[in-house]
């Protein structure tokens, strides 16, 4: 027994050491290549965005605050001194063009009227007197029974007369004028204001009895640079900055709530002149208001571009695995 274990252990070593070597290399080789392999296997495949680039219209804005004014703000004054008797408009409603505002008082206007037309029954009596003088007298200064002075003298009498009738007929116009005008009427369509006036007050032809706004269309105002005016006047497409020609483009207004308003606008002028004091340009856009939503006054955003062309890029995240699999067929 002693002796066939030392012939294993003196033997076996000898033979099967090479092999146990070879063995344990190739499980070492076998094992290093595994871990590669886990490895790799372990690195995610990172993610690109894959980008096209390409020409596209895109809006360019610019924003300013406007303020907001009737059409026309007309200021409503008596043509005639009075007393006033009646206000005949609801204040802040819609109001017509010639619609009665307020009465003035007319009883002194029609007086005057009646005195004017008298006077004109005078001066016509008047003139019929000179010329059945004249008519009378001709023949006989042709026939010298009267002096020719006499008759030279009822000539300009009647011409004097003719004169007093036409001055008669202006006072009495006149005077229909200043009773018609005891009726203050409104000389636009839009919304009349507050009255400045109460009933019984006396007023005259400086006083400002209401105001009168037209507010469809409605103007907005609204200040820019100097440097913005010279970009929008210039028409050079191939300009590298992106101009904001806003002259003939539409242009929104942003309501208090953030919402845009429903009917675009367009650019109505630019003021003649730059402020001194803001080196700003004074620029009038108009806005359809059929409903009355917008108001005189009213401060609201301004807003005003163009459509330009420049070159962008439209993303989409894409997997590096989609990129190459493109790439590879030529996409």
């Amino acid at each position: 027994m002693n002796y066939a274990a030392r012939f294993l252990i003196g033997d076996v070593p000898r033979q099967r050491t090479g092999a146990v070597f070879l063995v344990v290399a190739a499980l070492g080789i076998f094992v290093s290549g595994c871990n590669k392999s886990q490895a790799t296997a372990a690195m995610s495949v990172p993610e690109v965005e894959v980008a096209t680039v390409e020409q596209r219209d895109v809006p360019v804005y610019s924003e300013w605050v406007a303020t907001l004014d009737g059409y026309v703000n007309a200021q409503i004054r008596p043509q005639v001194s009075g007393y006033i008797i009646r206000q005949n408009y609801t204040e802040g409603s819609l109001v017509r063009k010639s619609q009665v505002l307020f009465e003035i008082d007319p009883r002194p206007f029609t007086a005057a009227l009646d005195r004017a037309k008298g006077d004109l029954a005078q001066t016509q009596a008047q003139l019929g007197k000179s010329t059945l003088d004249v008519e009378r007298d001709t023949p006989l200064a042709e026939a010298r029974a009267i002096a020719k002075s006499q008759l030279d003298n009822e000539v300009q009498a009647k011409l004097g007369a003719q004169a007093a009738v036409e001055s008669a007929k202006a006072a009495v116009e006149q005077a229909e004028l200043n009773l018609e005008w005891t009726k203050v009427t409104s000389l636009v369509d839009g919304i009349a204001g507050i009255a400045q006036v109460q009933i019984g007050n006396l007023v005259g032809a400086n006083s400002v009895l209401t105001s009168v706004s037209q507010v469809d269309p409605i103007k907005a105002f609204f200040p820019i640079s100097e440097h913005e005016y010279v970009l929008a006047q210039k028409s050079n497409a191939n300009s590298s900055s992106h101009t904001i020609r806003f002259f003939g483009n539409p242009v929104g207004l942003i309501l208090t709530d953030g919402s845009l308003y429903t009917h675009k606008g367009k650019i109505l002028l630019a003021d003649r002149q730059v402020d001194p004091n803001t080196g700003t340009i004074r620029i009038v856009a108009v806005f359809p208001n059929p409903d009355g939503t917008l108001k005189p006054l009213e401060a609201l955003e301004l807003k005003g571009g163009e459509e330009v062309t420049i070159t962008i890029v439209a993303s989409s995240p894409s997997s590096r695995a989609d990129w190459l699999e493109r790439t590879a067929g030529g996409g």
